[in-house]
């Protein structure tokens, strides 16, 4: 069950880019441990020194890739299998309609609209393909008219196809992986930082408003300088990851930050700024642990 919305408040939008390759399935050891005790971040020493452009492994590494989507579903589903979430979906409340699937697609914000006709495009006559109109008319609000009683249900059923879960995928990537990916590498930062890019464009969208990931960026810089600007990755990480837990509290739904305390900051304090297994973190209060 989701602790979170990951929508935004307004409708998500970013530029079509072609379609990435479907995910490919690393086997990662994950499992869930005891929560114990919170650690406090401390904040990274700053350097003046400049520093060269990252050229390492990228988020988009197959194995880089499924530690990224564990990670989001730990905060999302309180749950490190991710693919179980395809068939998720519910009203939590948020005011985004309702929310469904591996990404947190929402009925009220544009991208559960674009995924269904996605899917439709690609095998018509789906058990989803007549709620488009509806889907189309509560786009922008969190309106079920036309969709109750048996859209769950029927999103349910869908989700056992593998035309959906595809289409799921490949939908999460072009909207909000590789976007975030490409300006992680444009940026120079490695494979924590494209994940904080990631996990951001995620919760928050993108656009103009500055809560969305872009605003959280402009925030950032504004502050410091990426590694590709002669900056320190640290330092502009540190200044990333405050500048979106001020955009998370903009909004009551995000005001839990752990998801950034616990997690992306105990990671940039140890100097992991490659994702290197082991990953021990928390979310909510709940350990997670991928080996």
């Amino acid at each position: 069950m989701r602790t979170r919305s990951i929508g935004t408040a307004l409708p998500k939008t970013a530029t079509r880019i072609a379609l990435g390759l479907a995910l490919l399935a690393v086997p990662v050891t994950a499992v869930a441990a005891t929560a114990g005790p919170a650690q406090h971040p401390r904040p990274a020493a700053t350097g003046s020194a400049p520093h060269t452009v990252r050229a390492a492994t990228g988020l988009d590494d197959p194995a880089k890739k499924e530690i990224a989507m564990r990670l989001v579903s730990s905060a999302e589903n309180s749950s490190l299998d991710w693919k179980a979430q395809y068939k998720y979906i519910e009203d939590i409340g948020d005011g985004r309609g309702y929310t469904g699937g591996i990404i947190g697609f929402c009925s009220g914000t544009h991208d559960m609209l674009e995924l269904v006709e996605l899917y439709t495009q690609r095998k018509p006559g789906n058990v989803l393909a007549k709620y488009l109109p509806a889907l189309r008319e509560v786009d922008g609000g969190d309106s079920h008219e036309g969709l109750d009683p048996d859209y769950p249900e029927d999103w349910r059923k869908a989700a056992q196809d593998p035309a959906f879960q595809k289409a799921q995928n490949d939908e999460r990537d072009r909207v909000y992986f590789n976007p975030a990916v490409k300006q992680g590498k444009a940026d120079g930062i490695g494979v924590l930082g494209q994940f904080a890019y990631y996990d951001a464009i995620v919760m928050h969208g993108d656009g103009d408003d500055k809560t969305s990931f872009s605003g959280i960026r402009k925030r950032a810089l504004a502050k410091a300088k990426p590694p590709a600007q002669g900056g320190d990755e640290k330092t502009y990480l540190n200044a990333f990851l405050d500048a979106r837990v001020w955009a998370m509290k903009q909004e009551e739904a995000h005001s839990d930050t752990s998801r950034v305390d616990t997690a992306q900051r105990v990671f940039l304090r140890n100097g992991n700024l490659d994702l290197h297994t082991p990953l021990d973190w928390k979310v909510y209060g709940e350990s997670f642990h991928i080996g």
